[in-house]
């Protein structure tokens, strides 16, 4: 702990003595007394100064909770759990949890997001590239995951694509707006020359992936979009679409932060691996790796 004196603290906080002593009577100074003599622990005071500081409007605070926001995935859930790493999870849709992210509440976001004009395009490394306010963050791979359409037992509406959705008005449940799941729907419909109406869709919206199968099962619904591990978790069967990209998005300064290094340590490991394979549909191959830095 690098200790600092009377004099070296008032210069280094850009004080008057005097002064200094004031606020060690009011007590509103981090200090320690010493055979006699004030001390001021440097890294104290450097937390003292960054917790009166006044931010502007949507800039991220200091200190984000230990939270990652954005989206549900159940091998996520299973490694922010059994890695020890202490962070919780807000599961609420990829633009929802990147938007938390960009106003500094929540440690790190996991987005999955699709583009309208075609697969080709990285629409998660977009995300970060073309938003000033995220200038000084990171996109590390968490995996690659399949994507597709959750049916009941043995298919029996026969759906293969989302025109097999329009022509049948086979019910469809959805996700909230924003959430990755939604956006690949929107992306298949663009592609396909279709409108959002074309379809046949259930209310209310689902938060996550298992209450899409849920509703399915519960028969509220026929089919909705969601991941193979969920589909088998749920024991529904799958049509798959296409393998898309997991990452989480950080701050570059909290990429070295204890919560998120445990986590990436974690993403290496043979258990890691072995729970991707029991749930399906995972290719965590590159797992823990930059795939954006500015």
């Amino acid at each position: 702990m690098q200790l600092l004196t009377t004099t070296e603290a008032a210069t280094y906080l850009r004080l008057k003595e005097r002064k200094l002593y004031e606020l060690v009577a009011e007590g509103t100074i981090p200090c320690t007394k010493v055979t006699g003599r004030w001390l001021f622990p440097k890294a104290e005071l450097d937390r003292w100064l960054a917790a009166s500081l006044v931010m502007p409007e949507g800039m991220p605070a200091l200190e984000p909770p230990p939270i990652v926001g954005g989206s549900h995935d159940p091998l996520l859930e299973w490694a922010l759990r059994e890695s020890g790493s202490g962070l919780a999870t807000l599961p609420e849709g990829s633009e929802t949890g990147l938007a938390r992210f960009a106003k500094g509440e929540v440690l790190a976001a996991a987005i999955h997001l699709h583009a309208l004009e075609g697969e080709a395009a990285d629409a998660n490394v977009e995300a970060l590239r073309m938003r000033s306010d995220l200038r000084d963050a990171v996109l590390i791979g968490f995996l690659r995951r399949e994507q597709g359409f959750l049916v009941a037992s043995g298919n029996p509406q026969k759906i293969r694509s989302i025109e097999d959705l329009a022509g049948t008005r086979a019910r469809m449940a959805v996700r909230p707006a924003g959430a990755g799941a939604q956006l690949l729907q929107l992306a298949l419909l663009h592609r396909a020359g279709l409108k959002f109406n074309a379809l046949a869709t259930v209310s209310p919206p689902c938060p996550t992936g298992p209450d899409i199968a849920q509703a399915i099962r519960a028969g509220r619904a026929d089919c909705g979009i969601a991941t193979r591990s969920v589909a088998n978790a749920a024991g529904l069967d799958f049509v798959p679409l296409l393998w898309e990209r997991f990452d989480l998005v950080m701050r570059s300064r909290d990429y070295f932060r204890p919560p998120l290094q445990r986590l990436l340590a974690f993403l290496r490991t043979p258990a890691m691996a072995a729970r991707a394979d029991e749930l399906g549909g995972y290719d965590v191959s590159d797992a823990g790796e930059v795939r954006y830095a500015p």
